[in-house]
Parts: C-alpha cells; sequence; structure tokens
C-alpha cells in the first residue's frame, strides 16, 4: 500500500536535488566568465596623434595644390579653426602634445605605419581620417577592394594595440564625395583644378551628366558607404575606440566649407566644422 507514495517522494526529492545542482552549476559556470564591462571613455586625453590623408594635412585651405597643416583640423594652430588639439588641450599644451602624421595622397594601406609613428609618440587619443583616396581613383574600377580596406584598418588597429593598449581612437566616416562634386561642378575654378587630376574617378568630365558617368558616380558614393560600415565594425570591435556615427559623411559641406582652391578639399572653416564634430563626438560622456 506504501509503495505508491514512496516512490511518489523519492520522486520528488531526486526533482529537487537535480534542480538546486543544476542552479549551483549555473552559478558556478557564471561567476567562472564574468561579463566583460566596457572601459570608461576619458573625455579629457590629455596628448593627441592624428593620421590620414591631405584632410587632415590641411591641404588646399591656405593656398593651391599645397598642405597647411596649420590649418588641420586635428592637430591646427590657426585660431580660426580651433583645431581638436586646441580644444581638447589648450594652445599651449597642443603645441607640444600633439603630432600630425598624415600624408596627403595617403591611403588605408598607408595607415600600419603612419599608426606605428604615432604609437612612437605614446598619445592619449589618436585621430583617424582616411579613406577617400581609396575610391579617389584614376577610375572607378581601380578603387581599393572592400576586403583589402577592411584588412588594413584591422592591422592599423591592431599595430597601435601592440604598442598603446588603453590609447582612445576616435575614426571620423570618409567625406560623401559626391556630394562635394555636386557643390563644386557649379564654380569654374573648381573644375579648371579639377582637370588637373583630382579624385578623377568622381571629378572628372564633371559637366557629364550621361547614363554612363551617373553610373561611375554612383559607384564610388556606393563604394565610400561601404568603406564607412568597415570603419565602424572594425572600431566597434575595439574597445577603447569611438566611430562618429557617420557624421562627417553626412555633414553638408557647401562653398563656405569648401576650398576655394579647388572645390573639394576643406577650406579653414570646413576644418573648423571637422574639429567641431570631433569634439563633440570625443567629449560625450555617452557610450559609442
Amino acid at each position: 500500500m506504501e509503495k505508491g507514495p514512496v516512490r511518489l517522494r523519492s520522486r520528488a526529492v531526486a526533482a529537487v536535488a537535480a534542480g538546486a545542482l543544476l542552479g549551483m552549476a549555473t552559478l558556478t559556470a557564471c561567476d567562472a566568465s564574468p561579463t566583460r564591462s566596457a572601459p570608461s571613455w576619458d573625455t579629457t586625453p590629455r596628448s593627441l596623434a592624428a593620421v590620414g590623408d591631405s584632410i587632415t594635412r590641411g591641404f588646399d585651405a591656405c593656398s593651391l595644390l599645397s598642405d597647411c597643416p596649420e590649418a588641420s583640423w586635428a592637430t591646427g594652430t590657426d585660431a580660426g579653426v580651433r583645431s581638436l588639439a586646441t580644444r581638447l588641450l589648450g594652445k599651449e599644451r597642443a603645441a607640444s602634445h600633439s603630432w600630425n602624421h598624415a600624408r596627403t595622397g595617403a591611403r588605408m594601406a598607408d595607415l600600419p605605419g603612419q599608426m606605428k609613428r604615432a604609437a612612437a609618440e605614446r598619445p592619449e587619443l589618436v585621430t583617424v581620417l582616411v579613406g577617400a583616396n581609396d575610391a579617389c581613383r584614376s577610375s572607378a574600377a581601380s578603387m581599393t577592394p572592400v576586403g583589402d580596406f577592411r584588412e588594413d584598418f584591422t592591422a592599423a588597429l591592431r599595430t597601435l594595440r601592440g604598442a598603446l593598449p588603453k590609447t582612445q581612437v576616435y575614426v571620423a566616416s570618409v567625406p560623401d564625395l559626391k556630394r562635394l562634386w555636386s557643390q563644386g561642378r557649379t564654380t569654374w575654378l573648381g573644375k579648371q583644378v579639377w582637370k588637373l587630376g583630382i579624385c578623377s574617378s568622381m571629378l572628372a568630365d564633371s559637366d557629364d551628366v550621361s547614363a554612363a558617368a551617373s553610373r561611375r558616380r554612383n559607384a564610388v558614393r556606393d563604394r565610400v558607404v561601404e568603406y564607412n560600415e568597415v570603419l565602424q565594425e572594425v572600431c566597434e570591435k575595439d574597445r577603447r575606440c569611438r566611430y562618429d556615427g557617420g557624421a562627417v559623411h553626412a555633414y553638408r559641406f557647401d562653398g563656405g566649407q569648401l576650398s576655394h582652391w579647388d572645390w573639394f578639399h576643406p577650406s579653414k572653416d570646413g576644418q573648423s566644422r571637422l574639429a567641431a564634430l570631433a569634439y563633440r563626438r570625443i567629449t560625450s560622456v555617452h557610450s559609442r
């Protein structure tokens, strides 16, 4: 008569014991693999190194076809620009604690080398603005493949991390080159300078609005979008990297923000706008 209830009680006890063991195992597993929290972002870095291309060198911001690093959005000293270094560090400290390792004409393949030189300065922040020259080739077919772009950007961050694990990185998106074409093509001088070979994949035959020319320019535009997706994805894997969220790409540069020498690169006013975008992103207390 008692066998049935005894068996039921035994099964109940066994179930409770099994549940307890399972709970303990779960707790043990959680304790063994605690969730990694992202490191806090320092909104007041005390030194800065910049890497990238002609934009960061202030190309054509002061005179035709020449660098003007004093007008650089990242490290410039021009009072009208109010560079990122000046905004973050102050004028005096920026003079001794900011370095510009960008190079006019640089592509993503050059970034690992630039990053190595930047790391030697031991900065607390590195700014990255590069990719326009990967799209600005002699033809749309010559643009840097997206896979190569990703590999080189990953290698650049790996180079930095090998030397400076805790240095923060700000990554600006590649500007909308088609937007720049649409603005500059309204100026006679700009179009004459473009004939010298500036960004031929986008700017060649600037008045040609045929279907073939439109396809070419759209291919360049689409490649820039793909590059920006890579910048975001790779940056998100680095716990001390902040992407600008596409702010530079979305910024609607007009005639006032474009160089009046080539109507393609940022003017001093355009450089100042880039500095403001970067400063806002870097000093934000919100997570990436």
